[in-house]
């Protein structure tokens, strides 16, 4: 098996062998010329961190996180609701709803940095930010983010339970408050897909959800109100 998930466990780094998620360790952020989150947001993190190409490199609940590209199981479900954004804004008048993969969200006030599995962004705001020639988004901007799980980082992206309470992106998506966060979650033990409604600020938590089972379809209620197709939806091996 090969080398990388690290953990953060006080002094002491305890690396796993098989999935490709790098931690980096509070020795190698005091390292850093700056904090993580503005070496991100200047772009310049990635010059600091020994990450594979094509590896995505975030600041999660102040942590730098680099993970290995997602796989095939990963990316089509994420293209299915994608598919499902851009098609309904074709076929429907008044559907003002554009997507985004693959560019960060800066979340100033949280000090994280995000790249999301897609985003959700009306057509205005995007244009506008195209025009603009920024290189990020931030949270104002965009209404509805989504995450697919994998294996190695589902922590991440999950309401978080124990010692982990307040530290990840499901926190801070409420922190920001974006109003949308459609969550897929792809371990055999859940094999569900969560939509995350009413951010609370102050708390980083949301406080109502709606769950479909693999198989189901998903109704995205108003602003969206479209329908997604999950019978190709699986979860990932044991």
């Amino acid at each position: 098996m090969g080398a990388s998930l690290l953990y953060d466990d006080g002094e002491q780094i305890v690396r796993e062998e098989s999935h490709g998620v790098k931690v980096l360790s509070d020795e190698e952020v005091a390292l850093l010329p700056d904090t993580p989150y503005n070496l991100w947001v200047r772009g310049d993190l990635d010059d600091y961190v020994d990450a594979p190409e094509g590896s995505r490199v975030e600041v999660i609940g102040g942590k730098v996180v680099v993970s290995p590209p997602p796989g095939l199981p990963h990316n089509s479900i994420a293209g299915d609701i994608n598919y499902a954004l851009v098609r309904a804004h074709v076929l429907q008048p008044g559907f003002i709803w554009r997507t985004d993969n693959g560019t960060g969200m800066s979340l100033v006030g949280v000090g994280d940095g995000y790249v999301p599995d897609l985003m959700a962004i009306d057509q205005d705001v995007y244009l506008a930010a195209r025009r603009s020639g920024v290189r990020m988004l931030v949270p104002d901007q965009v209404e509805m983010v989504v995450e697919v799980t994998s294996y190695s980082n589902a922590k991440n992206d999950r309401e978080p339970t124990g010692e982990r309470r307040g530290k990840n992106k499901w926190n801070g998506y409420a922190r920001a408050e974006i109003p949308y966060y459609l969550l897929v979650d792809r371990s055999p033990k859940v094999a569900k897909s969560i939509l995350y409604t009413i951010p609370d600020q102050a708390l980083g938590a949301y406080l109502h959800q709606e769950a479909w089972e693999f198989g189901e379809t998903i109704h995205l209620p108003d602003p969206f109100d479209i329908e997604i197709d999950t019978a190709e939806w699986k979860p990932w091996d044991d």
